[in-house]
């Protein structure tokens, strides 16, 4: 049984970097390539996957452009990573699309684990990969999460605002991380069915859920936090040199 790991790497980033937004902009900034200790915040998160035992192989979709100026990256200060199976493939317009293309690429048989992680998750700890993937094999697909802490709040948006409808029981509630992981033949069928049916969903596990397979949730961890705004990249940098 072979584990390999999809990191979905094409988007813009746009609130790393207000104003821009545009695929077609001239500048178009990737918060998965933002400096964090003198790497590309990307570079630091494959690393945790190419350290693991249990990982075959490293995927990673990102904007066509992009391909052979991050190869070359990985080439000259990254070597220890490519001693992994290491594929850089075109993603797509949106992240499930990027998901969906690197699936296509993919060598796997039915019980093989499918892991997607976010770009700009670089803190993700060998426990929790261990985790998911224990948990995979058993469930047939699992996520990383943590306990809701705050009181989470149901809106109706108006024209003037937000109007609070109901108050979810926390706990209830989980706050969604990845690595999201999933025997191949369930996440195949996901996408096949959410492809067919024109559905877009909010991350792999919703498309699984749509499916009709049940998903379990491991402990993920506070500090493995998904670098998204400047104040983001600020923990990032204490969480790095702590």
């Amino acid at each position: 049984m072979k584990v390999l790991v999809i990191i979905p790497a094409a988007g813009l980033g746009t609130r790393m970097a207000p104003g821009f937004g545009s695929r077609s902009s001239k500048i178009t900034p990737s918060k998965q390539f933002t400096d964090l200790g003198g790497a590309p915040i990307l570079i630091h998160t494959m690393r945790k996957f190419a350290s693991s035992i249990a990982v075959s192989a490293i995927y990673v979709a990102l904007r066509q452009n992009e391909i052979p100026v991050f190869r070359a990256r990985l080439e000259k200060d990254a070597k220890d990573i490519l001693e992994k199976d290491v594929t850089l493939l075109e993603g797509g317009e949106h992240r499930q699309q990027s998901v969906a293309n690197a699936i296509a690429q993919v060598s796997a048989e039915a019980d093989d684990v499918i892991l997607v992680h976010d770009a700009v998750r670089p803190f993700v700890t060998a426990e929790i990969i261990d985790d998911v993937i224990a948990a995979t094999k058993k469930y047939g697909a699992a996520i990383a999460g943590l306990p809701a802490v705050d009181t989470v709040k149901q809106v109706d948006r108006t024209a003037e605002g937000a109007l609070i409808t109901a108050t979810l029981p926390r706990e209830r509630l989980v706050m969604a991380q990845t690595p999201q992981g999933f025997q191949y033949h369930v996440i195949k069928k996901a996408f096949d069915e959410a492809t067919a049916d024109g559905f877009v969903g909010t991350d792999e596990a919703s498309l699984v859920e749509r499916s009709g397979h049940q998903v379990a949730v491991v402990m993920g961890s506070p500090r493995n936090i998904k670098i998204t705004t400047p104040a983001d990249l600020e923990l990032a940098e204490f969480f790095l040199k702590r």
